[in-house]
C-alpha cells in the first residue's frame, strides 16, 4: 500500500492536534504553540502547512464529517428499509461502538459553543449543520413515504431530531455520570417511531390534501 506523502501526513498531524487542543481547551485556547504541542510539531510546520487557524478549522469540520458519514454508512449498508436506514443514523449519532470518539464529540460541542460569538466559525458551523438536515429530511420521508403516511412538517421534525442529537452530544461532553448510561439512541428511535406512527396516512385515490371545502348552497340545492 502506498504511503501517504509526508505533506498529507503533516496536514492530519496538524488537523489531528487542533481535535485534541479543541477538546480540552476549547477554539480559544488553541493557539498555533498549543496546536503545535498536540501535534507533536514545531509551530513553523503549521504556518508552513495551513494559512491559518480557521483554515484548519475547516480540515477539522470536514475530518468530522467525514467520520460521521463513515458511522452512518457502515451501519446503513446493513439496513434493507427505509426505517433500518433511519435507525442506523440514530446509532451512528449516538450509540457507543468501537469506532465512538468521545474527542470527536467534545470538539463538535466546542465549535458549536464557539460559532455563537464568532462569525467565521457560525459560517463553518452552519454548513455543516445544513448538510445534516438534508440527510435528516431525506432518512425521515424517506420513512414517512414508506411507512405510507403523509408528509409534513419534514423542516421542524428533522430540526427537532438533530437538536436531539445535538443535546446528547453536550450532555455527553459535560454531564455524562448525570444521564443515563447509553439512554439517547432507544430514546430518539422511539420517539421518532411514535412520531411517524401518530401521523396521518397518505391520501388516497387523489384525494385533496386537507379539509374538503364546503360547496355554497345555489337555489334548488338539497337541504
Amino acid at each position: 500500500m502506498p504511503r501517504k506523502p509526508n505533506t498529507e501526513l503533516r496536514r492530519q498531524q496538524i488537523v489531528d492536534g487542533l481535535l485534541k487542543t479543541i477538546a480540552t481547551q476549547g477554539y480559544a485556547g488553541a493557539t498555533v504553540q498549543a496546536i503545535a504541542a498536540a501535534s507533536g510539531l514545531a509551530p513553523g510546520l503549521i504556518h508552513y502547512h495551513f494559512h491559518d487557524k480557521r483554515e484548519i478549522l475547516v480540515a477539522l469540520v470536514d475530518q468530522l464529517a467525514g467520520y460521521a458519514s463513515h458511522r452512518f454508512e457502515s451501519r446503513a449498508s446493513m439496513a434493507t428499509t427505509a426505517q433500518g436506514r433511519l435507525r442506523a443514523y440514530i446509532d451512528a449519532r449516538l450509540a457507543y461502538g468501537a469506532d465512538a470518539n468521545p474527542d470527536a464529540v467534545a470538539a463538535w460541542v466546542m465549535i458549536g459553543a464557539e460559532a455563537i460569538r464568532d462569525p467565521d466559525v457560525r459560517e463553518i458551523y452552519q454548513r455543516a449543520v445544513s448538510q445534516e438536515i438534508a440527510l435528516v429530511k431525506k432518512l425521515l420521508k424517506a420513512q414517512l413515504v414508506d411507512s405510507g403516511k403523509r408528509v409534513r412538517k419534514l423542516d421542524a421534525f428533522a430540526a427537532g431530531l438533530l437538536a436531539f442529537v445535538e443535546g446528547v452530544f453536550v450532555l455527553a461532553s459535560n454531564a455524562r455520570t448525570i444521564v443515563p448510561t447509553g439512554f439517547a439512541a432507544d430514546m430518539a428511535n422511539e420517539w421518532v417511531q411514535r412520531y411517524i406512527a401518530a401521523e396521518p396516512p397518505a391520501n388516497q385515490h387523489g384525494k385533496p390534501d386537507g379539509p374538503v371545502p364546503s360547496v355554497r348552497k345555489t337555489r334548488g340545492s338539497a337541504k
